[in-house]
């Protein structure tokens, strides 16, 4: 299959990219979007098109059934249309369910870099792919890159892949392999790109972000600086980052480089040591609450800890979920994720005994929500009446909307440049976001 064949088979195509899950797949989209439209395809948000392609996820059970239902949604809008899974729910795909959805291609993990060149040959030849490899064995890093955001103002671009902590309840190191990490070079020419087009503030994301140069290459304590060193960045983001990966020398990093927001999501999963031995965590209550300490005595009691807690593991009874929730509160918490225990065939959690009952597992995510809503107002509201930079992402109708370094939401009345860093006077909080005004 020539190159020149499949540049004529997609040109003018109307394609559209979606995706589900976490920050990485987002990125994944974006750069899948942004090679289709190299090679003269149209990228559509909505309406009539030629190519569906869905970044699938495949964390829990509801994330697989989000992915049938969106492939159906695919195939009841164009049933004549190229319907296209990739990534970890595609990895796990069986035959028989990919003959029931009518899925035209599925691409696994490691493959990702192939997904255009595989869609072009199926549209000139009219052949069925399922294309998946041995993520376990495989190394190798995809070779994925864009040129600019697509899909949203800020840039999340992927550094590391894979996992292999095996924590009792994910599958996630099953289908996306081992861990690897994307070498310097491929990443500050893109990071360059990104920058020249105008977006500022770059996301460091990865399925395990602190195994980052375990692999070889500089570890992500110097990849921020690296980042940091790179004229027209002005923000710099990490996506999830699991707490017993951080060592001094990233914390001395995220202090003394400037771009660097103070901002961290660190997944607690449980408060209660016994239930985090059983989920394999790898930390106690205990080293959690003392990390927060750690990084509030080198960014400043002022940065915010966002978290996952994962609530109905099996053995979580009363106590131990009061534990989870004295955490969140001694910990002074913001942003807080609940979801409920959804057991993975092959993982060790799924023969796990004294699963609480589904009904106590919503109730109990639904009291985490509810606690995480009070727990990111209390935190909020230390920046009323004060002074902001906030990173316009939208505007309309005298009103601007953007985030803060805090990654906190901020609306204010005046007006800016999209991409664009304004000081924002903060006069309120409604709704969990904070209200203000354009300064300058």
């Amino acid at each position: 299959m020539t190159q020149e064949v499949n540049i004529g088979s997609l040109r003018d195509k109307r394609v559209l990219v979606k995706a589900l899950g976490c920050r990485t797949n987002l990125y994944e989209a974006e750069a899948i979007a942004s090679a289709f439209e190299s090679c003269g395809a149209t990228l559509i948000d909505e309406g009539p098109w030629d190519v569906a392609v869905l970044l699938s996820c495949s964390v829990t059970a509801q994330a697989d059934r989000k992915c049938r239902q969106m492939v159906r949604r695919f195939r009841r809008f164009n049933p004549e249309g190229l319907v296209v899974a990739v990534g970890c729910w595609a990895q796990g795909l069986s035959e028989e369910d990919r003959e029931e959805l009518m899925l035209d291609l599925v691409i696994g993990n490691r493959k990702k870099d192939q997904v255009v060149p595989l869609v072009a040959g199926l549209l000139s030849q009219g052949s069925v792919h399922v294309v998946r490899d041995n993520v376990m064995k495989d190394g190798h890093w995809e070779s994925l890159s864009l040129d600019r955001p697509r899909l949203r103002t800020r840039a999340f671009l992927k550094v590391q892949d894979g996992c292999d902590h095996f924590c009792s309840y994910c599958i996630i190191p099953f289908l996306r392999g081992k861990p690897v990490s994307r070498p310097w070079e491929g990443l500050k020419k893109e990071i360059l790109s990104v920058v020249d087009s105008g977006c500022p503030e770059v996301v460091l994301t990865g399925i395990h972000l602190g195994l980052y140069g375990r692999d070889g290459g500089p570890s992500l304590a110097e990849l921020i600086e690296r980042v940091g060193a790179i004229p027209g960045v002005l923000r710099i983001r990490l996506g999830s980052l699991e707490p017993f990966s951080i060592g001094d020398d990233l914390l001395a990093s995220m202090r003394d480089v400037p771009q660097f927001c103070h901002h961290l999501h660190l997944p607690l999963q449980s408060g209660d040591d016994r239930i985090l031995a059983a989920m394999r965590r790898g930390h106690t209550s205990s080293d959690y609450l003392r990390l927060l300490d750690r990084l509030r005595g080198a960014l400043g009691e002022d940065v915010h800890i966002s978290t996952d807690v994962l609530v109905g593991f099996p053995g979580e009874d009363d106590r131990a979920f009061k534990n989870t929730l004295q955490v969140l509160k001694d910990g002074a918490i913001g942003r807080v994720h609940g979801f409920p225990f959804s057991p993975r065939e092959g993982t060790l959690a799924k023969s796990m005994a004294d699963r609480p009952p589904r009904s106590v597992a919503e109730d109990r995510c639904r009291e985490v929500i509810a606690l995480g809503e009070e727990l990111l107002e209390i935190y909020s509201k230390r920046w009323i009446g004060g002074e902001l930079p906030v990173m316009l992402e939208e505007r309309s109708e005298g009103f601007v909307t953007g985030y803060t370094p805090h990654f906190l939401k901020v609306k204010a009345s005046g007006d800016g440049d999209t991409s664009s860093i304004v000081k924002v006077r903060i006069t309120s909080l409604l709704d969990g976001d904070l209200k203000g005004e354009v300064l300058s």
